[in-house]
């Protein structure tokens, strides 16, 4: 009887051990065989939201677990300095053909920042190879 038990033991530890290690892909990323891609399975999904809900709400912003997700509101009744985080900064190297006498703070702040990383780069480089 304890033969049996201890049998069924190792079956199920080697049974369990072939599922974890023949598990190396995620799931559903195998392809069947003769599939040129462009299978059913990867269309976009119809979304169950209405436009009107997707036009007035930011859906799944919301970070509490219960919240409710945020309204859209009005562009002036956001900060101004929101519509200013995607605008294109100067590369170092546009900074340094101006002059820094006549660079604004902030730019003057960018290109110290950006001078002292590429000599900090340099630095280490010229180490490395010695």
């Amino acid at each position: 009887m304890s033969n049996l038990r201890s049998m069924r033991v190792i079956s199920m530890y080697r049974e369990s051990a072939r599922l974890l290690v023949s598990r190396t892909y995620a799931a559903g990323g195998a392809k069947k065989k003769g599939s040129k891609g462009g299978a059913a399975g990867d269309a976009p999904k119809a979304s169950t939201l209405s436009k009107e809900v997707k036009s007035t709400t930011v859906v799944g912003a919301s970070i509490l677990k219960d919240g409710t997700d945020p309204k859209v509101m009005a562009d002036a009744e956001y900060p101004e300095w929101l519509w200013h985080l995607l605008d294109k900064r100067p590369a170092l190297s546009e900074l340094q053909r101006k002059d820094a006498e006549t660079l604004p703070y902030e730019d003057l702040k960018r290109f110290v920042k950006l001078d002292n990383r590429a000599r900090i780069k340099e630095n280490n480089s010229v180490k490395a190879k010695n």
